[in-house]
């Protein structure tokens, strides 16, 4: 029996997001995160381990007996609104969430072990742009190694495990260092995406790839709208707080009325983003009609995040055009998750099959 989901955050939803905030607000720094990107190392590898293996964040989706915390999509919906703030060069979504989901529709409890305890970065060797239920391009399993390319793998070059589908229907486990990792160009320097490279690598089979990735690509679906959200809501805060110090004819630019309503509309669009985002983080944790939960968040959530950040980078003029102000990180995030696990006119129409609403046909 279906039960009526609490959308609000517990007590412990928001200690956790205290907790992770000030862990961010020390170590995630708008200048050493465009720095990241500037350099050969975007990844933040001591936030990471702060994350993962300090506050156990890493292990939130798995269970106490399996090595992890046994929480919930909740929690990490929390944590992924905090990251989302900030914009943070984590592997959180792609390991904690990806990753992890695949091998616990998989049940390899070693590999699952080191993922939750932070000890290892997982990545699911699926291109980032495919949306749940997408097919997926695949390798060649011969005489026990894998060969051939995989492209749009995000955050594949921190990885130390790759889970890598083949053309036999297996999920593969293969090592980093057995692969070759090239990178590609990203707008979204944060979280870059490369091309894998198999040639002969050894992989060790850990279940079957269909089930594995839809599940891994349908909780990546459903928890993203929570860092767009996160994303949404630092932009709309920030520029209401620049606008309110920011003069024009001595009087603040946040007291001009056509201001006023751009900023009261972008409200109103992440009040009802974090409503979406909230149920679908809900329904994966219950299990009950997510599909539907992450298709409708995720039609609604690219398009604001995306308007909150353009509508940041306008209303602070010159200084958002600087390289120096972290808005263009924001916009960069935004417009990349905009095609992240499908595109929000992809999970459009999932959602009118799921729900049996078809378009008209022409005549």
């Amino acid at each position: 029996m279906s039960t009526q989901p609490d959308l609000l955050y517990s007590e412990e939803e928001e200690a956790l997001r205290a907790a992770v905030r000030d862990l961010l607000t020390d170590h995630c720094d708008p200048a050493e995160v465009i720095a990241r990107a500037e350099s050969d190392v975007p990844h933040d590898v001591a936030l990471w381990k702060a994350l993962a293996d300090g506050m156990g964040l890493a292990g939130l989706l798995v269970p106490e007996d399996k090595g992890g915390q046994g929480a919930t999509h909740r929690e990490a919906a929390v944590v992924l609104e905090e990251l989302g703030r900030a914009v943070a060069p984590v592997p959180y979504l792609t390991s904690a969430v990806v990753a992890t989901e695949a091998l616990l529709a998989c049940g390899d409890q070693e590999l699952l072990a080191r993922l939750a305890s932070g000890r290892s970065i997982g990545a699911l060797a699926v291109g980032l742009h495919l949306a749940p239920g997408a097919a997926f391009p695949v390798v060649r399993w011969e005489n026990g190694t894998l060969h051939g390319e995989l492209t749009g793998i995000a955050d594949a070059a921190v990885a130390d495990v790759l889970l890598v589908p083949a053309q036999d229907g297996g999920l593969y486990a293969v090592d980093a260092d057995a692969v070759t990792v090239i990178g590609q160009v990203s707008l979204d320097l944060t979280r870059p995406v490369a091309t894998v490279r198999f040639d002969g690598a050894a992989g060790r089979r850990i279940g079957d790839a269909e089930p594995a990735v839809g599940r891994a690509l349908r909780a990546a679906a459903g928890l993203l709208a929570s860092e767009q959200l996160g994303l949404a809501d630092w932009t709309l805060t920030e520029t209401v707080r620049y606008l309110k110090e920011r003069k024009q004819f001595n009087r603040p630019v946040g007291g001009f009325q056509a201001l006023k309503h751009r900023l009261a509309q972008l409200w109103l669009e992440v009040v009802n983003l974090r409503a979406a985002a909230r149920n679908a983080a809900d329904a994966l944790a219950r299990d009950e009609d997510a599909d539907v939960a992450v298709a409708v968040a995720q039609a609604y959530a690219a398009p604001v995040a995306v308007h909150a950040a353009e509508e940041a980078l306008q209303l602070h003029g010159g200084i958002g055009m600087t390289w120096e102000h972290p808005v263009h990180l924001y916009l960069k995030r935004a417009k990349a998750d905009s095609i992240a696990y499908g595109t929000a006119g992809a999970h459009r129409e999932a959602l009118a099959h799921l729900v049996d609403l078809q378009a008209p046909q022409a005549p």
